[in-house]
């Protein structure tokens, strides 16, 4: 195949997303406003709370079983190698641009942390759908690129609250102590934290930071901090990928709910139906929280163009030299369309769950949309000849 239907190929998902985010983006708008900062707040509650943990346990559920999670065992390595990468790049993009130390937080965020949830999820079953790709020849292309992206999914939410949370956390916890800034009030001890950023609001109903008073910190007792810390871990979406995981792994779990002959099949069917919402609902939150990165800020031109090339281009090369080590020691397999996710999971724009970070902090909000705004601006050129080239290696 040559590199022009290569090329079409790889464009057609990710024009779905840049549609889909500007529709979002749209409905944010002042004189629109159906999807501003109290609406988008409530839905992206909804997201957080039913629609991801659904589309996890449904997807993760009929896709899964235990010879397929022995096969996948790399992609949770390969998941943690671009956040251990992103964040050592992001730590050696500050010390040369010396950011100021309020706004470090979320450019190490934005380097460690890549969107692995609502991009794959499009993406990757969209590969299989078009009749030129290289994957469209395997049978179960389909059932194969909606496992890959719920565990990648389900892999990068676990990653991003247990690794970058405490990145960022750590520079806006000094941020306090240093300025008269001062973030939310504690909540009563329950995480809430949402994996998509709810704009930055000030009305009612305004997500709270769990744990940001060092004060307060000290005089928690250790075992509500091991809770507190755990909870964090074991957010609503990873809460529905373990249950997934048991449903498909355990046989008897198995055949009671998935199937067309289970008795239990229309939890199943339901949960489906549900998380169905989730992909949709997510990519307009997306669009709309962009539109913050329209307004002027602090941070520095260099950050942010050191942010893209980390994104955009180190990562990836990177990417393809692990991959293709992997490949050469037999650690990934024979699959196609698992090495290209591998590949992919490296050239993803950063996260919106660091947007969702700088907010409950209060630290550095309008800097961390403008870095989103460019890095997936410029993705939507980088992720289709990236996907091209990735495409190419792994057929």
């Amino acid at each position: 195949m040559g590199f022009v239907d290569l090329l079409v190929v790889a464009l057609m998902p990710i024009l779905k997303v840049l549609l889909v985010t500007g529709v979002g983006l749209f409905l944010r708008i002042e004189k629109i406003n159906l999807l501003g900062p109290e609406a988008a707040n409530y839905l992206n509650k909804i997201v957080f709370y039913l629609f991801s943990p659904a589309l996890l346990v449904s997807n993760l559920a009929q896709t899964i079983t235990y010879k397929s999670l022995v096969t996948l065992w790399f992609m949770p390595l390969n998941v943690l190698l671009t956040f251990l990468v992103g964040s050592a790049l992001g730590w050696i993009l500050i010390k040369i641009t010396k950011t100021p130390r309020h706004l470090r937080g979320a450019v190490i965020g934005c380097c460690s942390a890549g969107n692995l949830g609502n991009l794959l999820l499009i993406v990757i079953p969209a590969l299989c759908e078009e009749s030129n790709s290289p994957f469209s020849n395997i049978s179960t292309c389909s059932t194969n690129a909606q496992a890959y992206a719920s565990l990648s999914l389900a892999i990068g939410a676990i990653c991003t609250w247990s690794y970058t949370y405490p990145l960022v956390s750590a520079f806006a916890i000094k941020n306090t102590e240093q300025s008269s800034i001062q973030p939310s009030e504690p909540s009563s001890g329950s995480c809430t934290e949402p994996l998509l950023s709810p704009s930055y609001n000030d009305g009612p109903g305004k997500l709270e930071l769990p744990i940001t008073n060092l004060q307060k910190m000290k005089k928690v007792p250790l075992m509500e901090k091991i809770v507190r810390c755990v909870k964090k871990v074991f957010v609503p979406s990873a809460i529905g990928a373990i249950a997934g995981l048991i449903i498909g792994v355990v046989s008897p779990l198995r055949n009671l709910l998935i199937g067309d002959n289970a008795p239990l099949r229309v939890l199943d069917s339901s949960a489906s139906l549900i998380g169905h919402a989730a992909i949709p609902a997510m990519t307009l939150i997306m669009g709309a929280n962009l539109l913050q990165g329209l307004k002027r800020s602090e941070m520095n031109v260099t950050a942010i163009l050191g942010v893209v090339a980390v994104r955009n281009v180190c990562l990836p090369l990177l990417g393809i030299g692990v991959v293709k080590a992997a490949d050469h020691f037999g650690m990934v397999g024979s699959d196609s369309l698992y090495r290209f996710v591998l590949m992919f999971q490296y050239a993803v724009p950063p996260a919106i769950n660091v947007g969702t970070m700088a907010q409950l902090f209060q630290s550095g909000q309008g800097e961390t949309s403008i870095i989103m705004f460019w890095t997936y601006a410029l993705a939507s050129i980088s992720l289709t000849l990236w996907s091209t080239l990735f495409m190419s290696l792994a057929s």
